[in-house]
């Protein structure tokens, strides 16, 4: 005791007088639940399949993400309760994550999923139960619903009498809309006026037509995309997407993509639904892992992002990745068959623009040779599949019926000096997909098919860089003379043989550009851009006629949907640059003959683009329709004469006017003459100046000689 008492005196004064006492720091409370979702639709089981649906349902939710664990409890963020008195579960389940963003993540994916043939599962997060659980019962009262507001026909414009296509331009400060009949100057429709007089912007940035023409859309990139239809393009809906750069529609106008090409927005793209207005989901501009993480933010920025396509139904919507596509079901936007498709080392795809059907190709990859893969959806069975060896790069391009798909393939020697090319043709419609190679020792720069026909164009030189090429067109048919019989005089008839066959050349051409016509039969073989000589070469392929023009600086050829009638513009993008070529700038109209209707000039122009119209006519009917057109030859003519006649009219509106009114002033004045006859006769002593009688009638013939001419005649 005396050792403790020297202790404590000698650390005397080393301790406080202040009393202890210590506050544990605990961390702190979060009382959000942002990290708690309920699943609901559950299978309602008996205690003896507790254990299995709890490890299924386990095993499902552990795919999103890792569930929260907390020391010194049992709990491991996974509870389905179950009601002893019903002897089953009660069809929910609650779920923890570790993070909040897992548990959006839940929501998101987990939502509407098929846990069975009769379960959709129903997620919810714990902020919207809690609220539910406040809700007062209360018998339910059938709301009134609102007053039926008529929306305006979208296809009113097919209406138009006199069959008119459309057209929408972007010049200045300026958007418009235009009637063309082929014939005559186009005719403004709509010019915004509604919209000048309330001071709100129609149109910041570019337009885009809906596949079919049923809605046109403007960006205004602070506010969003709008939708105008109607006869006097009402304002349908406004899509929420800031900063929009460009929108694309699906073929049957049921959804709508934006994007705003910004690298560091999660939500870069979205995709609507145009008749909810709702945006069923949000993608980035790249997806995950696509970019090499070793490459510099430079190259990085080289790289375009992977394009989205949709399948010509609007069932699906596929984007390429790393090694896979994605295929997405529209509209519940999840991945089809919840995996993507394996597709080593791709570097293109194309949809079929008539089928469920994706072609593909991808280089040589992990000691496998290039290949182009023809895939169905949603089996995922490959119809076809083209090796291919020593290949640079390959082109895929698709007919407008999708009957055809040509390959454009860019080969190299094995020194990797020389590069040679030939087209793989693949006959989708045919049983196995047979495959011809078709070789073309020159450098081919252009591949394009003839809509709704078996024929296509190629441009092709020696060198790449020549300024004399050649164009060759080649039919997927060969028409060949049947074998005569003994014992038969005549043939029975030509027939088709599904062969590839050369039709003719056209050399020494100045072209870098071919437009097919969509009715078929006329292309335009275009040099455009700004070093190019913008010269137009009408070609029939049938009657072999040749028309030649020019539009100086050219840099785009439109066709409009009826292929009556084409554009040939010279645009700027709305960013800036071009502003040397100012004085270019505009557009000319011309018929398919090269006959040149309209021509406009503007300071700056930006925008041409013609409103398409749905096809109904398949090949057969447009052909019936063909074979019987003189049947319906006097009722066009006649409507041809009666819209020449109101021009006429109109024109000499003017003039008709005038000459009325010349008539009436004369016949005023020969009344007023003829009131004063008496009074004129008196002042002249009785003489009567309109009276014949007075007068002496003399017959007087002169001759004179013009000119007179001798021969002598031996």
């Amino acid at each position: 005791m005396a050792d403790l008492a020297d202790e404590a005196a000698s650390l005397d004064g080393y301790f406080s007088d202040a009393p202890l006492e210590p506050e544990p720091k605990y961390p702190p409370l979060n009382d959000s639940f942002d990290r708690c979702v309920i699943i609901t639709n559950l299978p309602k089981v008996p205690e003896a399949k507790y254990e299995k649906l709890g490890k299924v349902v386990l095993k499902l939710v552990s795919r999103i993400g890792p569930l929260a664990n907390y020391e010194g409890s049992d709990f491991t963020g996974f509870f389905m309760p179950f009601d002893k008195e019903a002897g089953a579960t009660v069809g929910c389940a609650f779920i923890e994550y570790e993070t909040a963003g897992d548990a959006k993540k839940a929501i998101e994916v987990l939502e509407e999923y098929k846990f069975d043939k009769n379960h959709a599962l129903h997620v919810l997060p714990h902020e919207r139960a809690s609220h539910l659980a406040d809700v007062e019962e209360e018998e339910f009262k059938q709301p009134e619903p609102e007053p039926f507001k008529e929306q305006p026909n979208t296809m009113s414009w097919l209406e138009d009498s006199c069959q008119r296509d459309q057209f929408a331009i972007r010049h200045g400060k300026e958007t418009a809309v235009f009637w063309n009949d082929g014939r005559e100057e186009p005719v403004l429709d709509y010019d915004g006026a509604r919209e000048k007089e309330a001071g709100v912007a129609w149109c910041e940035y570019y337009v885009q037509w809906s596949p079919k023409g049923s809605y046109f859309a403007t960006l205004v990139p602070n506010r969003g995309v709008i939708l105008w239809g109607g006869d006097n393009f009402q304002k349908l809906q406004r899509f929420a997407a800031p900063g929009v750069d460009f929108v694309v529609f699906s073929p049957q106008e049921n959804y709508m993509m934006t994007n705003n090409n910004n690298r560091n927005d999660p939500h870069a793209i979205k995709v609507f639904s145009i008749q909810t207005g709702k945006c069923l989901r949000a993608f980035p501009l790249y997806p995950s892992n696509f970019l090499d993480e070793k490459l510099s933010e430079q190259e990085k920025s080289n790289i375009p992002p992977p394009p989205f396509q949709w399948s010509h139904d609007d069932k699906y919507l596929a984007r390429m990745g790393k090694d896979l596509i994605s295929v997405f079901d529209v509209p519940t936007m999840k991945l089809l068959d919840k995996r993507s498709l394996a597709c080593d080392g791709i570097c293109e795809f194309q949809f079929s623009p008539k089928a469920n059907i994706i072609a593909y190709w991808a280089p040589e990859h992990k000691n496998q040779p290039a290949n182009v893969n023809v895939i169905e959806l949603p089996s995922r069975k490959s119809l076809r599949q083209k090796n291919l060896f020593n290949v640079t790069k390959c082109s895929l391009v698709w007919q407008e019926n999708g009957e055809y798909l040509g390959v454009k393939v860019t080969r190299h020697t094995k020194s990797k000096k020389t590069l040679y090319n030939n087209l793989e043709l693949f006959r989708v419609n045919e049983p196995g997909i047979p495959v011809e190679m078709l070789d073309v020792k020159d450098a081919v720069m252009a591949f394009s098919w003839e809509p709704q026909g078996s024929r296509f164009a190629i441009i092709h030189a020696e060198n790449p860089t020549s300024t004399k090429v050649n164009v060759t067109f080649y039919d997927m048919f060969r028409m060949s003379e049947p074998e005569k019989k003994k014992g038969k005089k005549k043939s029975t008839g030509k027939e088709l043989i599904a062969e590839v066959n050369k039709v003719e050349t056209l050399e020494g051409k100045q072209c870098n550009c071919i437009f097919w016509s969509p009715a078929g039969r006329t292309i335009i073989l275009a040099a455009l851009g700004d070093s190019a000589s913008g010269t137009l070469e009408f070609y029939d392929c049938d009657n072999k006629s040749l028309v030649i023009k020019e539009h100086y600086r050219a840099n785009q050829v439109l066709w409009d949907p009826s292929g009556r009638t084409l554009a040939t513009t010279v645009s700027q993008p709305i960013g800036g640059g071009h502003f040397k070529f100012a004085m270019d700038n505009g557009y000319i109209v011309w018929s398919f003959q090269g006959k040149q209707i309209s021509q406009q000039s503007f300071e700056t122009f930006y925008q041409f683009q013609w409103r398409p119209r749905e096809k109904l006519f398949n090949k057969k009917e447009t052909a019936e329709v063909s074979k019987n057109l003189k049947k319906y030859e006097k009722q066009f003519n006649a409507f041809d004469e009666a819209k020449k006649r109101k021009l006429r009219l109109e024109e000499t509106r003017g003039k008709r006017k005038n000459r009325s009114a010349f008539r009436a002033t004369l016949a005023r004045l020969k009344e007023i003459r003829s009131n004063m006859k008496q009074e004129r006769m008196a002042l002249l002593n009785g003489y009567d100046s309109e009276d014949e009688s007075n007068f002496t009638t003399k017959e007087v013939t002169i001759e004179t000689i013009l000119s007179s001419k001798e021969e002598l005649v031996y």
